[in-house]
């Protein structure tokens, strides 16, 4: 009877215990998720050099950094030879913009030769209309 009771109260520490412990995992993973730090968007403009065509060259450049980590909004004329990008500055910075740019299709063909950081600027105007 005394080892049956011993069992019992064995298996019931352990019960515990592994309930605790899954109790401080799920809190843990919850202390993560809300340390996550709110997107910081800046855009810029990059005078682009080495493009010859539209769709070969400033559509593959505008593809390739619609798919980087970062990169809200990506937009890439052939005629001016200019990108214009939106990405969080807590991910990437505009060098980092400029180097992948220089970094697609090996390397050797896209360069970033300027770069011009853009204020955006909200449109209160309607707000303004309202209030007169």
């Amino acid at each position: 009877m005394r080892t049956i009771t011993s069992l019992l109260l064995i298996v019931l520490t352990a019960i515990t215990f592994s309930c605790n412990q899954s109790k401080s995992k799920d809190a843990a993973k919850e202390n993560e998720t809300t340390q996550e730090v709110a997107a910081n968007y800046k855009s810029i403009e990059v005078d682009i050099e080495g493009m010859t065509c539209e769709i070969g060259c400033a559509r593959l450049i505008q593809s390739k950094m619609s798919k980087v980590d970062g990169v809200a909004y990506t937009k890439v004329s052939f005629e001016s030879k200019k990108g214009l990008f939106t990405y969080d500055s807590n991910k990437l910075s505009a060098e980092d913009i400029s180097e992948k740019i220089g970094g697609i299709a090996g390397g050797d063909l896209y360069s970033v030769s300027k770069t011009t950081a853009i204020d955006l600027i909200e449109d209160d105007s309607i707000e303004n209309n309202e209030a007169k």
